[in-house]
């Protein structure tokens, strides 16, 4: 009797944290006597990634999630924490040359097609650049590695000779899968690659996505704020709110049974086409402002289960049941009152 293969983490990332400031410049504050301001983008965050499955990371715009996407491969400094790339820290390697073979393993693709490929460059050129970065291919085994990406990806290899106004934005983002894969990479941070995009043109790129997947053994980190998206790509899902994660659940359980009333204000907010009548709970409030983010659990201004404790603690993420692998930050679900 053969038993469950164990489970293979990739990616492990402990306590990441960034602070940015937005200070008034120098004298602006001295003359005006204003204080030094400080915005916690992300707070806290720890959630790993196994090898071959998709971690999704939504919520409402500015909790965090691009700051996450962009600490991960090293486009952002953390202020604090840690992120482990199979076993080695990303910001430890032993000297350059393993931190760039480091990099070569992990890839971006970033949202906009239309601002992250270089117009005055040929599709040949902005594949190529990888490759060529790395040391991986020149001359004609660089055109032909080329050509073989882009037929990956759905294109031709004549496109190679094109510039980028020549496409549509759903091949934009084709070419843009396509330099993601250049180096071979295991790890892709998905930064909403399909938002800019018009429906139809998302599941062709969501499908080719995970077509990728299957047949290289990719694992994602998606960031979007599209839960039908999400539904369809995760194997797990993590909810941000204001820099910090306050549910993490298998995908299934998630869109079943969501623990967190935060996440249950997402759900409810997605037309029910279905009219199953169900009760749902309308999206109340606003964000608050990240400069001054409210004491204790930064939802509960817009909870309507919080109570004194909720105004004066801040939650922990916390196992609901051994079992379930359901993670949740609420003093509510903890003391059992929903």
């Amino acid at each position: 009797m053969t038993g469950t293969p164990p489970v293979e983490v990739l990616v492990e990332v402990r306590e990441l944290a960034r602070t940015f400031e937005v200070s008034a410049p120098w004298l602006n504050r001295v003359l005006e006597r204003q204080p030094r301001l400080f915005v916690h983008a992300v707070d806290g965050v720890s959630f790993s990634i196994e090898r071959g499955r998709t971690l999704a990371l939504v919520g409402e715009s500015g909790c965090g999630k691009s700051t996450v996407a962009r600490m991960l491969v090293g486009l952002v400094q953390p202020t604090r924490g840690r992120v482990l790339f199979d076993g080695q820290a990303t910001d430890a390697a032993q000297d350059a040359a393993a931190l760039r073979a480091l990099r070569r393993r992990m890839q971006m693709i970033f949202q906009d097609p239309y601002a992250s490929l270089n117009p005055r460059w040929k599709v040949l050129d902005i594949v190529g650049e990888p490759l060529r970065e790395h040391g991986l291919a020149a001359g004609a085994a660089l055109q032909e590695r080329v050509a073989e990406l882009l037929q990956s990806v759905g294109l031709a290899p004549a496109d190679g000779q094109k510039f980028p106004h020549q496409f549509s934005g759903g091949q934009r983002q084709r070419i843009s899968i396509a330099r993601a894969l250049a180096t071979g990479p295991e790890f892709l941070v998905c930064d909403e690659p399909t938002s800019a995009l018009d429906v139809s043109v998302q599941a062709q790129v969501l499908n080719l996505m995970k077509d990728l997947q299957r047949e290289r053994g990719l694992s994602y980190l998606f960031i979007s704020h599209n839960l039908a998206v999400v539904r369809h790509v995760a194997d797990d899902v993590g909810v941000m709110y204001l820099g910090r994660l306050v549910e993490r659940a298998p995908q299934q359980a998630l869109f079943t049974a969501p623990r967190h009333p935060y996440t249950r204000m997402l759900l409810d907010a997605i037309p029910d086409i279905h009219l199953s009548g169900r009760a749902r709970t309308p999206v109340q409030g606003e964000v608050p402002n990240p400069l001054a983010p409210p004491a204790g659990c930064a939802f509960h201004p817009r909870c309507p289960h919080a109570d004194a404790r909720c105004k004066a603690e801040r939650p922990v993420l916390a196992e609901v049941a051994a079992t379930t692998g359901v993670q949740v930050a609420c003093h509510a679900v903890a003391e059992g009152r929903i």
